[in-house]
């Protein structure tokens, strides 16, 4: 199989639990909610995303003939330390992507291997940490993992229902808007009124980094 990346990088993960590890940054293109197109936003089954994953024209971005190649740009990328390798795969939505043969070599280098997806498609076995940030009015097939995150304000999800899948971590981070004091706020409301849930911000753009 090839894959196309969007991007490629190393940077601190900014989301979630793992927040503050280094880690490789593969973004694939590409995405099952949404084609990334302005055009078509208002229509799309995921209205709010901040990403762009059209292409593979951003940084380390390419197209990889195979999985052993991309893991080698993935450990290029890292360097030469061997301890604590981290990749977090993400995209768009990587499980269109993320297939077996890229999980062994990406184990074989020595990589953990974390994602981050939507939740409509099943995850690929053998991924070391997974996070499932479900959107409103989408067939969510993935409901148990290592961490949920909950964009939030979203209208027609309920948290309530949420906490009957099966996640360690339930966290919640306010939506990146023009209303964005609001979402932060309706975020902490949501944490102090159901305690399963913790808040949690996107550490890298409080910092800078991308």
């Amino acid at each position: 199989m090839s894959y196309a990346v969007k991007e490629a990088f190393l940077t601190l993960q900014g989301e979630g639990v793992q927040a503050g590890s280094r880690a490789v940054f593969l973004r694939f293109a590409g995405c099952n909610l949404w084609s990334g197109r302005e055009q078509d936003r208002a229509q799309a089954q995921c209205s709010f995303c901040d990403t762009d994953f059209v292409g593979t024209d951003g940084e380390g971005g390419g197209k990889f003939a195979g999985a052993d190649e991309l893991a080698a740009h993935v450990e290029q990328i890292w360097g030469p330390e061997r301890e604590r390798r981290l990749v977090v795969v993400t995209g768009g939505e990587p499980m269109l992507q993320l297939d077996s043969a890229l999980v062994d070599a990406l184990h074989n280098r020595g990589f953990r291997i974390a994602a981050e997806t939507n939740g409509t498609l099943a995850a690929t076995a053998g991924i070391d940490w997974l996070t499932v940030s479900p959107k409103a009015g989408t067939d969510v097939v993935q409901t148990s993992g290592d961490e949920l995150k909950l964009v939030w304000p979203q209208a027609g999800i309920d948290p309530a229902e949420l906490e009957g899948w099966r996640f360690d971590h339930f966290l919640v981070q306010p939506l990146d808007c023009a209303e964005r004091e609001a979402a932060i706020q309706a975020a902490i409301a949501l944490a102090m009124e159901r305690p399963r849930w913790r808040l949690t911000l996107q550490a890298h753009k409080v910092v800078g980094l991308p």
